[in-house]
């Protein structure tokens, strides 16, 4: 990996010239998000009977008051994606081959070795764990990606792929790390029965209403208006959608096991570990090898934050619908959009800083040049809110060589 001390000296003094500019949301999102979990945890123990009441109408398993923060939460990000890219997105082999080795094969892998390493007395916990582990992202990790000005259409591409392999494999693989390969290794088994009818309802709620709405608001208001009155009027509309969604969501979460939380604290610790762990592991990982093929940040970002998320709502419903909701790999279910939120919220700004610090090759076959100087310094470094709030953040220019291909504001 390769740094250029110059163009960090240059970059720190942009950044400080653009802190200065920033609004009080732009620059504590971390504080916001925080917050958002200690008002959920707070409103769970003051409220009686509130968690009874936000589970009261569910979808498979997800309480509606989350499905609805989620797909609020997705609809501006998949609204933002340019769908005419997509062709040239897939035609990345090499990439999409790498996220799905990464997804699929040692992900689950990873993850059922951490919780026999971690949790070798706590059955019930160890096998949510691994549920949580089987279960790819197709939801927040659009989110982290845009956050982390990476590549969202990539990021679709993978959250897409990830979904049809949801439906073919999890409940296969469910078998096989709960049964299979535990017997192999003289472990003791857990059967699983999951049906995949019910997964199929779970990716097509989760990602296939917002998926379309999006692609729809894009191909009809570009086709009504133009792609440029598209991203500088109506996009800046939607745009804020998506940071209220993403607190709303977390003040649910944090509300729906605040009890359960703040009365076993402990077990909360042990189940995090393991999940502490693997979020760190699989998101290096998939920086590293991002960086060994030589990607762009912006894709690099993208693989990244794919290998590292996980799909709660699945997990969560598999755990509540084959052992129950106050069961143990329940509460493991619950606890892993806990932990991931905070994690890979502080990996976005690890992958912005290193956006700067490191030098990223340019494909200039699909990236046009980085802008001038004096747009750099407007742009470079805008907060992981502002590319929540605005319609198509030129952050892809920051720093050295890693263009995203987004347009910077006009002078």
């Amino acid at each position: 990996m390769s740094h250029n001390p110059s163009a960090t000296r240059t970059a720190s003094s942009d950044d400080s010239h653009a802190v200065a500019r920033l609004s009080t949301v732009d620059r504590f999102l971390p504080l916001w998000i925080g917050l958002a979990m200690a008002a959920g945890l707070l409103l769970g123990r003051v409220i009686p009977g509130l968690a009874d009441g936000l589970n009261a109408v569910s979808i498979h398993g997800t309480s509606l008051p989350i499905a609805i923060g989620l797909l609020l939460m997705m609809y501006p990000v998949l609204a933002k994606v340019r769908y005419k890219e997509i062709g040239r997105i897939t035609a990345d082999r090499r990439m999409i081959a790498v996220s799905l080795i990464m997804n699929w094969i040692i992900g689950p892998a990873v993850m059922f070795a951490l919780a026999w390493l971690l949790l070798p007395d706590l059955p019930a916990y160890r096998t949510g764990v691994i549920l949580v582990g089987l279960a790819r992202c197709i939801a927040m990790v659009l989110i982290w990606t845009d956050l982390a000005c990476g590549d969202r259409e990539m990021a679709a591409v993978l959250v897409a792929l990830n979904a049809v392999f949801q439906v073919l494999a999890y409940a296969g693989l469910g078998v096989f790390y709960l049964n299979v390969l535990p017997a192999w290794l003289h472990l003791p088994t857990q059967s699983l029965h999951v049906s995949f009818a019910a997964i199929a309802v779970t990716v097509l709620v989760f990602l296939g209403i917002p998926l379309v709405a999006g692609y729809l608001t894009r191909t009809l208001g570009e086709r009504a208006r133009g792609q440029e009155w598209y991203e500088s009027k109506l996009l800046p509309r939607i745009a804020p959608i998506a940071l209220y969604g993403l607190l709303f969501t977390v003040v649910v979460l944090f509300a729906l096991q605040g009890k359960t939380i703040t009365s076993q604290p402990l077990n909360v610790v042990r189940i995090a570990l393991p999940l502490l762990v693997y979020f760190a592991v699989m998101w290096v990982g998939g920086f590293a090898i991002g960086r060994w093929l030589r990607l762009t940040y912006a894709r690099t970002a993208a693989l990244a934050f794919s290998a590292a998320s996980n799909d709660f709502e699945l997990a969560i419903a598999v755990a509540i619908g084959v052992f129950g909701a106050t069961s143990g790999q329940a509460l493991a279910g619950v606890v892993g959009p806990l932990i991931e939120v905070p994690v890979l919220l502080g990996l976005v700004y690890v992958a912005l800083w290193l956006h700067r610090r490191l030098t990223w090759p340019q494909d200039d076959r699909t990236h046009p040049p980085a802008p001038p100087r004096r747009d750099i310094a407007r742009v470079s470094f805008a907060t992981p809110t502002e590319r929540l709030m605005r319609p198509s953040p030129p952050c892809g220019d920051v720093g050295q060589n890693g263009s995203h291909g987004l347009r910077p504001p006009p002078t």
